[in-house]
């Protein structure tokens, strides 16, 4: 079998299908995702060991495909001929090979494209501070913060850094100067990456994700001494993220940590995308935005109460997320049963619909 063409045909499916992700393992048919469902190609034959190894020839170098087969998992990037981009991940699972492999589209949406709310534009023209995008696995995570940085990056003159394992959207240079890294390519470590990022004369650095205390501690004092620093991590809430980022740290150091994250933090966005009525996904969300109370909350240690604060600071530019799926409820966007479904606090919700 011709690899090479397999997956370009593949990768024609994807687009012509709207799907997000495509599914290759041993025993299986490609499946693909579409709107949040998966879907077998039921034309395309029953994948065998020796597709998958032909066609992990085709997505990594020689080096990668070596660790490939040593760790016995590995993330990377693949471009087509044609230029469609995916974020990979091919890993063993019961001795058998199998990949997942996420789309990345090429053009970066703006927040009006991806129904985001346009108080996010004001966390982007800030001069300094630390602020992260939350959410599951799949969530548009990546999409939200690539608008965030293109809207700087078309704006202002500025330079940005991203670090990424591996990189996603690819940035075209328009006022700003923007580098990409990606890790195990163009640096050895996130951490490494960031204290580098001191001496290249960095105005605003992405965090492809937050992966220990050393990387938190890192970018917190980043966004401390003149840095704008944006991230990512996979929480469920504004308050569950600030707990899971003092929580890394060990008990001696966590009253520093909250000190330091209360004068930082500019907000947490938390999303959901859910799916739309008349077709596709549309995101419902929470917004924290730090303010006296909060800052004084987290430094006092009183993370509980930090949801309250939310659901009653809507006149602040804060968003519930029960409010959000609400409102969508009330556009006729969401049903009530999905609505349910991706709500943290039905009995809040069932008050509101």
């Amino acid at each position: 079998m011709d690899y090479k063409n397999e997956l370009e045909g593949l990768v024609k499916i994807v687009a012509q299908e709207g799907a997000s992700d495509l599914h290759l393992s041993e025993g299986r048919k490609p499946t693909i995702r579409v709107s949040g469902l998966l879907i077998p190609l039921v034309k395309r034959e029953i994948l065998k060991r020796e597709d998958l190894e032909g066609i992990i020839t085709e997505l990594l170098t020689k080096e990668n495909k070596d660790l490939f087969f040593k760790t016995k998992e590995i993330d990377f990037s693949y471009n087509t001929t044609e230029g469609v981009r995916f974020r990979g991940n091919a890993f063993f699972q019961q001795g058998s090979i199998s990949i997942a492999l996420r789309l990345i589209p090429k053009k970066i949406r703006s927040f009006e494209e991806l129904n985001l709310p346009d108080i996010l534009r004001s966390f982007t023209e800030k001069p300094q501070g630390f602020f992260l995008v939350v959410g599951p696995v799949g969530h548009g995570k990546s999409t939200t913060l690539a608008a965030m940085i293109e809207n700087i990056n078309e704006s202002r003159a500025e330079h940005i850094i991203t670090i990424e394992d591996p990189i996603e959207y690819i940035y075209e240079q328009k006022k700003s100067i923007v580098d990409q890294r990606e890790i195990k390519i163009d640096t050895a470590d996130f951490h490494t990456a960031l204290i580098s990022m001191f001496r290249e004369d960095v105005d605003v650095a992405l965090i492809g994700e937050m992966r220990g205390a050393e990387t938190i501690a890192t970018a917190v004092t980043a966004a401390e001494t003149g840095h704008l620093v944006f991230s990512t991590l996979h929480t469920n809430s504004a308050s569950q993220t600030i707990s899971r980022i003092i929580d890394s740290f060990p008990g001696e150091q966590q009253a520093q940590i909250r000190v330091q994250l209360a004068g930082s933090l500019t907000g947490i966005f938390s999303q959901r995308l859910v799916p739309r009525i008349s077709g596709g996904l549309i995101p419902a969300y929470e917004l924290l935005i730090n303010n006296n109370a909060v800052s004084n909350l987290i430094r006092e240690n009183r993370i509980h109460e930090i949801n309250s604060v939310i659901e009653t600071s809507s006149q602040d530019g804060m968003v519930d997320i029960n409010r959000s799926l609400a409102e969508l409820v009330s556009k006729g966007e969401i049903t009530v049963e999905d609505a349910y479904k991706y709500s943290l606090n039905t009995s809040v919700l069932e008050r509101m619909l």
